[in-house]
Formats: structure tokens, C-alpha cells, sequence
């Protein structure tokens, strides 16, 4: 099969700057070359390829959009957006550990932490010396955050967090966790730290969706966290949301990365195939089918830069976010199943990387705001009346 190169039918080359270009570049030839060569082993192993934090670090991509200040690549929000695009084109679950670190971990140290909490913690996060994770969704409490049970209770010389959070991306390889618990019935966030007294973070096991990626539970009982550790900016649940606009904004990129994939290798499939003496890229439903899928992706690839465009000039809305989101996700999902069905029974196999991404995609469309939830998101932009109660 060719070498996977992206969808640009509107010629939306001609919208990006030569960094932007340049940095999909970069990120699509080490995905090629370092990354796709061990996802399949490491999707049927549920393993995330460790050894190759390193290299991951060097592309930049980890908080690719902070300040450079901060030993972070100061990209702009399409290059950023580009590359997430990039990563999931190998692997829902590669994207995952990048977002986490950047959106969910680096960026409310950045935007919430002190300027001591800024210094240490972010340059080696950027460097991938530190691996941090996100603790907001727990057992009982996923869609509706504002219920969480997790507790924070002051003492003379910090406090003492009890509770559990689940579904926690890199949890259990983690060095630092940034943690929301309620004080004082307040939502706050907070820095915990791997090793710590009562804090445990075992692996959640038998996933048949993002299997090449840490997810984890977070249990905290009666952990002591130290003055210092407390996110003194990050208040109340706006806090959190932010963090996980951040997140979204990515995802929404991403999931064009996976449908890409899907419509490349179903593209690739259809002209070699042969069945009724001629390939199967030649019949009318398939041609349909893969219409369709190009038509989707280019609705997406419209969407995304102008909300890249949006964000960098400090204009997006959170709901614009939402909007991209459940779109690009849910397009994503549709475009992989209708790449397996073209494929057939080989669809199944790991010699294509189409079931892959459609079980993964089957937990990004759960994730970072469900599908329904976006959905009323939209709504209450649209008439001002939240029906989430």
C-alpha cells in the first residue's frame, strides 16, 4: 500500500504557512517511520511504546502550544492542530498521551499554577522526562463533573485528598497528576505526585478500544499534598472545562487523522482488489462510499482550520469546540466502519489499520464530552436554555 498522504482536495495546502506544512511533515514521516511499525504489536499487547517517549519529546509535540519560554515549541493553534492530526493517523492512543500531556496537564500548570510550579514542572514535562495525567471523571460521576465525590480537607500545612477518579489516560505511568477535588465544596485543582503516601494508580485491564494506550484509576486515600502542590488559580469548574476545551480542540483534529487513515487505506484497497474480473474500486456503491468519505473529511479539514484560525486570534468559543468535536468524531466512526465494509473480512485484520482505528474511535466518541453531551452544548448556544437538568 502507498504511504499514507493525507487528504487535500480543497487544496487547503494553500491555507498553511510553510512552519504549519512543515511540521505535518515532520510529524507524519516519524509516525511512518517509528510509530506504525509497532502499534499493531503493541495494540494486541495493550502496551504503549514506552521507548519512544523520547523521540515523542523531541518532535516538539507536547505542548506544542505554550510558550517557548517554558522549553515548549510555541506553535501556533493549526500547527498544533495539524500535528494532532498526524499522530492519529497512527494511533487514537498515541494522540491520547500526547493531548493528556499537553492540554490536560501542561496547560493548566501554565495557565493556573504559580511561576515556581510553571518552572519546574513544565520544561521537563515538555522534555518528556515527567509524565503527567488528569484526574477529573470518577466511578459515579463522568458527564456530570460538578458531582464528583472526591474530597480535599485543609490542614496547618496542606491538605489531605481522598477519593478515586477512573478512566484516566496514563495514569499508572505518570510522575505527576493534576487532580480536581472539592474543598470546601468548591471545585480546586491540585499537584500529586507519584509515590506519594496513599496514593495508588493501578491499570485499567481488558479494554477493547485505545489498546496501545495507559488508562488507569486514580485512588486517593487520605493522601497529604503540600502547600505548594495546590493550583491556587484553578478554581471552581470553569477550571477543569477549560483545560478540557484545550483537549477537544486537538481531538477534533485528530479524529480527521484517524478518518484519513481509513479513507487512504480503503482507497488503496478498492484499486488492487479485484472480484468480478475488474477492481472493486470500479463498482458504483464503492465509488459512493468512498464520496462520501472524502466529502466528510473535507467538511472537516473546513471546520478545523477555521477554528485553528479562530482560536489563534482569540476568538473561539468553547461551543465552536463542541461543534468540531462531535462532528469530526462522529464522521470519523462512520468513515472507518464504511473503510471496514470496503475492505471486507480483510477489514478485520491488523494488516490494515481500519478495525483499529474504528474501536479506538469508539472511545473518543465517549470522551473529553460524550457525543449527547456536545449535542446539548450546541443546543444551549442555540437557545440559551440548558437541558442538561
Amino acid at each position: 500500500m502507498r504511504p499514507f498522504a493525507g487528504v487535500d482536495f480543497y487544496l487547503f495546502d494553500n491555507q498553511l504557512t510553510e512552519d504549519e506544512k512543515l511540521v505535518r511533515q515532520s510529524v507524519r514521516t516519524w509516525v511512518q517511520e517509528r510509530y506504525l511499525p509497532v502499534v499493531e504489536e503493541h495494540f494486541e499487547r495493550a502496551t504503549f511504546p514506552m521507548n519512544l517517549i523520547p523521540e515523542i519529546a523531541h518532535l516538539g509535540v507536547l505542548g506544542a502550544n505554550l510558550p517557548a519560554e517554558y522549553g515548549c515549541a510555541g506553535l501556533g493553534d493549526v500547527a498544533y492542530g495539524i500535528a494532532m492530526q498526524e499522530l492519529e493517523a497512527g494511533d487514537s492512543g498515541l494522540r491520547s498521551f500526547v493531548s493528556v500531556q499537553g492540554s490536560l496537564v501542561m496547560y493548566p500548570i501554565f495557565t493556573y499554577g504559580s511561576e515556581e510550579q510553571k518552572k519546574y514542572w513544565l520544561p521537563k514535562l515538555a522534555a518528556g522526562e515527567k509524565i503527567g495525567c488528569f484526574g477529573l471523571t470518577e466511578p459515579d460521576f463522568g458527564s456530570n463533573p460538578s458531582g464528583m465525590a472526591t474530597k480535599a480537607v485543609k490542614t496547618k500545612d496542606g491538605y489531605v485528598l481522598s477519593g478515586a477518579k477512573m478512566w484516566i489516560t496514563n495514569g499508572t505511568i505518570a510522575d505527576v497528576a493534576v487532580v480536581w477535588a472539592k474543598l470546601d465544596g468548591k471545585i480546586q485543582g491540585f499537584l500529586v505526585e507519584k509515590g506519594w503516601k496513599g496514593f495508588t494508580a493501578p491499570e485499567q485491564k481488558r479494554k477493547f478500544s485505545l489498546r496501545a494506550s495507559v488508562t488507569s484509576e486514580l485512588i486517593f486515600q487520605d493522601v497529604h499534598v503540600p502547600e505548594s502542590h495546590l493550583l491556587s488559580k484553578a478554581q471552581g469548574l470553569k477550571a477543569p472545562l477549560s483545560c478540557l476545551t484545550a483537549a477537544r480542540y486537538g481531538i477534533a483534529w485528530g479524529a480527521l487523522g484517524a478518518a484519513m487513515a481509513c479513507y487512504h487505506a480503503a482507497v488503496e484497497y478498492s484499486k488492487t482488489r479485484v472480484q468480478f474480473d475488474r477492481p472493486i474500486g470500479g463498482f458504483q456503491l464503492v465509488q459512493e462510499r468512498l464520496a462520501d468519505m472524502l466529502t466528510e473529511i473535507t467538511k472537516g479539514q473546513a471546520i478545523c482550520l477555521q477554528l485553528g484560525r479562530l482560536k489563534e486570534n482569540g476568538l473561539a468559543k468553547p461551543e465552536m469546540v463542541s461543534l468540531a468535536k462531535r462532528n469530526n468524531v462522529a464522521v470519523a466512526l462512520d468513515i472507518a466502519r464504511w473503510a471496514r465494509d470496503i475492505l471486507g473480512a480483510n477489514g478485520i485484520t491488523s494488516e490494515y489499520p481500519v478495525m483499529r482505528h474504528m474501536a479506538n474511535l469508539e472511545s473518543v466518541k465517549t470522551y473529553e464530552g460524550t457525543h449527547n453531551i456536545h449535542t446539548l452544548v450546541l443546543g444551549e448556544a442555540i437557545t440559551g436554555i440548558a437541558a442538561y437538568r
